[in-house]
């Protein structure tokens, strides 16, 4: 501990005051410039010089310190009421009522079918009023057409397919979700070749859609519930096998592959060109009706795994299994359904957004593929 020194340098208050960032005393200064002492006073002047110089340089250091931080790491936006927050999305729902775009917070306020929901803020959530004034989502927007719309700044959060995401600029903020969507090929009831559909399950070479046509997003595989949620995803064989799906092409007919969406036709035509390596012969076609099978993306719209794959087997029509009360019975469940080749899965999809740099907060998205607007707010809103 140091000793203060009458006369000749700062004492343990002063030395208080330049941790605070105040300046070194006068005394201290002056202590410097007086004549040096001599005897036993020598060395605890020296101590106290010693303390002062070190004194002075912490408070140095500090000064620097404060000049940099500014520069190296700006002050956070606190968060701000008011504004409203743009969204678009490809989903075109053409019902009376609106679909359950946006809950926890908000509540609906306007609703043009097909085209525009727009909510309020909710004054009475439960969990406090949002930061948001409200949100817009217009709806049946092109994928490119919403990152045209985010990078003129006409909009704030967009979805992102595999060719926008590749065009993103650097430092683009982006949320993403656990894979939630399954990509899967599913026949007619009228397609009764078993042979046939397990050639073109075989065929389909599901690492070279995922790496080259889907920019590496999602996983690879052959089950309905992806692993994060059922655990035995891995359990589906998922590889291609060329030489089996050989053997059991022989006799098989044309088959017509249906793509309504003109964003998935890339993975359409690769699946054919994949089926005639393998001797069957495939056209891709955009009338699903008639089609032999059909190129579809399903969504995961429950995190529990016995009833998401019954979801999903209602939505295809496949006739209903027991309901699963273990791991167990789901695989077991999931199997059955899988059994004959009428479904192939083929890959299990994230949703990925665009945030444009106004949007502060969150990530908006949750890891099972909801929105949560509430914790969101804009950058320069005004109330």
């Amino acid at each position: 501990m140091l000793s203060p020194v009458r006369d000749r340098c700062c004492g343990i208050n002063d030395l208080r005051r330049v941790f605070n960032g105040a300046v070194a005393s006068g005394e201290c200064l002056a202590a410097q410039k007086a004549p040096p002492p001599t005897g036993g006073e020598a060395a605890t002047a020296a101590r106290a010089t010693f303390a002062c110089r070190g004194a002075a340089t912490l408070f140095s250091t500090f000064m620097i310190a404060a000049l940099l931080v500014p520069l190296a790491a700006p002050a956070a936006t606190r968060p701000q009421y008011g504004g409203t927050l743009r969204v678009e999305v490809r989903q075109n729902a053409e019902t009376p009522d609106p679909p359950p775009l946006l809950g926890a917070g908000f509540t609906i306020a306007r609703w043009e079918a097909g085209r525009l929901a727009v909510y309020e803020a909710d004054e009475n959530a439960s969990g406090g009023r949002p930061f948001l004034a409200g949100v817009e989502i217009l709806l049946g927007r092109a994928l490119r057409e919403q990152a045209s719309d985010l990078d003129l700044g006409k909009t704030d959060v967009v979805e992102l397919g595999p060719n926008e995401l590749r065009r993103q600029p650097t430092g683009r903020r982006l949320w993403s979700s656990s894979p939630v969507r399954v990509l899967a090929l599913v026949f007619a009831p009228r397609f009764e070749d078993s042979r046939v559909r397990e050639a073109l399950a075989l065929a389909v070479d599901r690492s070279t859609i995922h790496t080259v046509l889907l920019q590496r997003q999602g996983e690879v595989s052959g089950a309905l519930l992806p692993q994060w949620l059922s655990g035995h995803a891995f359990l589906f064989p998922a590889a291609a096998d060329l030489g089996r799906a050989r053997q059991l092409a022989p006799g098989a007919r044309p088959i017509t592959l249906g793509v309504s969406d003109a964003a998935a036709r890339p993975i359409a035509e690769r699946i054919a060109l994949n089926a005639r390596d393998a001797g069957l012969a495939v056209s891709v076609t955009p009338q699903t009706a008639s089609a032999d099978v059909v190129l579809v993306e399903l969504r995961i719209a429950s995190t529990d795994p016995a009833t998401a794959l019954a979801q999903i087997g209602a939505a295809l029509g496949l006739p209903a299994t027991p309901r699963a009360a273990s791991p167990e019975q789901t695989y077991a469940a999931e199997r059955a359904l899988l059994d004959g080749f009428r479904v192939i899965p083929l890959i299990h999809l994230p949703d990925v957004y665009g945030v444009s740099p106004r949007v502060r907060g969150g990530p908006g998205v949750t890891p099972s593929g909801e929105w949560r607007f509430d914790n969101l707010w804009l950058e320069g809103a005004r109330p």
